[in-house]
């Protein structure tokens, strides 16, 4: 008999799947006609605001009106696309600790929105050994569109999200990554990352050993200087907020049931974390 926890896990986890799948639906023709609501989303928008989660490659949607940007299926549906599994990571873990979750609904090739628009891989020409034809020699105009179609909606959500949230709150973003890149085995299986504001990600590794004995390192395998610590330092750093970037290796999280249970340890974990910040936090 499933508890109660694991009920509203999956009440959260449906609601999500269906509000991707309205957005599939929604395929347009045009790629600048998409609205705001079909690349970003909040779930448990009036949920406690102390916690505040980001999801930004949570979708492999691209948009009829890019043409699959030259990628068959196999590519499109890939780790290229998307973080497999971030999703429910993200939503069981929302459910958990009542958090809103704000997560992006348009594949990171269209646009990636844990980027700012001067780099070069917000829109990449190639993700690992993939090359993306929809995304080669784009002119200034077709790149400013995509920054304004997905880039910006994204960022003001996120940002509205933010502002009901109070001075103690912390800011996590949920990752996944491939265990294997470009032919070498990753053995770290949870990675913990910072950019500007360290504290949390300390306070995370420091509790590590206490809630599972999996492989976690720090910064790895990507730190500050592969340049995902966008959201993190935009929108966590520069608002006072604590901030931590969780990145889980994609097998682990393979299956609903095992992305319910990663966001069970995950909770805990965060919650005694950010309780050691506290009082530097407050201070």
């Amino acid at each position: 008999m499933a508890t109660a926890h694991e009920e509203n896990f999956s009440v959260i986890i449906l609601t999500a799947a269906t509000i991707v799948k309205n957005y599939f639906q929604m395929l347009l023709d045009e790629p600048n006609a998409l609205t705001p609501d079909q690349v970003v989303a909040v779930l448990n928008e009036s949920g406690d605001h102390r916690v505040i989660l980001v999801c930004e490659h949570a979708s492999n949607w691209i948009p009829a009106g890019f043409k699959g940007l030259g990628l068959d299926a196999l590519a499109q549906h890939s780790h290229v696309a998307w973080d497999p599994g971030a999703l429910g990571v993200a939503e069981a873990l929302g459910g958990a600790m009542n958090a809103p979750l704000v997560f992006g609904c348009v594949s990171r090739l269209v646009y990636d929105c844990n980027r700012p628009p001067e780099a070069d891989d917000a829109v990449p020409a190639v993700s690992e050994v993939t090359a993306v034809p929809g995304n080669a020699d784009l002119t200034a105009a077709a790149r400013a569109e995509r920054v304004d179609a997905v880039y910006r909606p994204f960022r003001q959500r996120l940002e509205q999200v933010i502002g009901r949230a109070p001075a103690d709150a912390a800011l996590v973003t949920v990752h996944s990554f491939t265990p294997t890149y470009h032919g070498q085995k990753r053995t770290t299986e949870i990675g913990i990352l910072h950019g500007e504001d360290p504290r949390l990600a300390d306070a995370m590794m420091a509790r590590a050993g206490q809630h599972t004995g999996r492989c976690v390192r720090l910064n790895d395998p990507y730190g500050p200087k592969d340049g995902v610590a966008h959201t993190l330092d935009l929108h966590g750093s520069r608002n006072g907020l604590a901030n931590v970037m969780i990145e889980i290796r994609n097998d682990l999280i393979d299956s609903k049931n095992r992305q319910i249970k990663m966001a069970q340890l995950l909770s805990g974990w965060l919650r005694e974390a950010i309780a050691d910040l506290a009082p530097e936090v407050s201070s």
